[in-house]
């Protein structure tokens, strides 16, 4: 159905004032919207974001990502119970799940492990499915986080699916990368943990509790080892190890005083600001290349000639670089 361009100002400006009021249904609608592939949905959650644009970026952005099994889930269930009961504080949570191959779907589930904050009025949980953008990262998470924002949401966790390039692609939106770690977990964890640690802020071993309690100093302690080996960050920030347990709430309260921390040592130095805008301009230039594909793609040229030219290929008549200079040639005359 065709929508008239003053139904869709209509429509924006009340999406944007249900936002600024925090009403969470309004803001699940909108962030809907910034996920769809249709031009018309595109076009409103476009002018959603410029209204909203003014009320964001005033809050705290913290990437929380590990290996499945870690605890990130409960982790983050236990940080925003502190933050709602403790500290009077909201919270928003935006799980990005591994998408079915079949269906694109979301599989995790992650309000099932986060009952209290499903239940709160003072959290807004959101699983968006990855559709293998970014690694893992669901490539409207930036949209999501700004609107989140302007509905009051001070403090916004992003969880990512802990695999492929996912911790790379949510260190490029948050403020605070959070490890999340268990002791004796095996080789593929310690893989992972070497290649985190330069862009981990804070290593965190979970589930120290119970007879868990000495192996998981032990973690912490080889940690903070590693941690000490790496060059010094520029931010003035110096990334530390710690114990936590999200099922007895351990060190829950001295985890996010270590947000905090780091939150006020960053801006101190201008560190912080620099990395917004830097984040800002990095997804800039993403959206360009997102949106190049798409046009490359819906070309009716190319459209015509891509399985040609795939087939060509296949069949060793032209080789792929041949078949992709005469694809971008026919794009650009177009």
């Amino acid at each position: 159905m065709h929508v008239s361009k003053r139904e869709r100002r209509v429509s924006s400006a009340t999406y944007v004032e249900g936002i600024l009021r925090g009403d969470r249904s309004v803001l699940a609608r909108a962030i809907t919207l910034t996920e769809s592939s249709r031009a018309t949905d595109r076009q409103i959650a476009d002018e959603i974001l410029e209204g909203c644009l003014s009320a964001s970026g005033n809050s705290i952005r913290v990437g929380v990502t590990g290996i499945p099994g870690a605890g990130k889930s409960s982790l983050i269930e236990a940080l925003g119970k502190h933050l709602i009961t403790e500290r009077g504080e909201k919270i928003a949570v935006l799980a990005i799940d591994p998408s079915s191959q079949l269906s694109g779907g979301s599989i995790l589930g992650d309000k099932t492990r986060m009952t209290f904050l499903a239940a709160s009025e003072m959290a807004f949980i959101r699983p968006s499915p990855s559709r293998g953008a970014h690694g893992g990262v669901a490539q409207n998470t930036r949209d999501a986080i700004l609107l989140c924002e302007a509905a009051g949401f001070r403090n916004i966790l992003v969880e990512t699916v802990g695999v492929g390039q996912a911790e790379a692609a949510v260190g490029g939106m948050v403020d605070f990368l959070m490890l999340v770690t268990l002791a004796g977990a095996g080789d593929e964890l310690q893989g992972i943990k070497r290649g985190l640690m330069e862009l981990a802020d804070v290593v965190v071993v979970n589930k120290a509790d119970g007879d868990n309690i000495k192996s998981a100093e032990t973690a912490r302690t080889e940690a903070a080892s590693a941690l000490h080996l790496l060059p010094a960050s520029p931010s003035g920030w110096t990334s530390r190890a710690m114990c936590c347990s999200a099922h007895s709430g351990r060190a829950v309260a001295d985890l996010w005083s270590c947000i905090l921390e780091h939150d006020a040592i960053t801006k101190a130095s201008g560190w912080f600001y620099r990395t917004r805008q830097d984040q800002a301009r990095r997804s800039m230039h993403d959206s360009i290349e997102i949106g190049l594909m798409q046009m490359f793609r819906s070309n009716p040229a190319v459209q015509q000639s891509m399985l040609e030219l795939e087939q060509r290929v296949l069949a060793g008549s032209i080789n792929a670089s041949s078949a992709v200079r005469e694809l971008l040639a026919l794009f650009a005359s177009k």
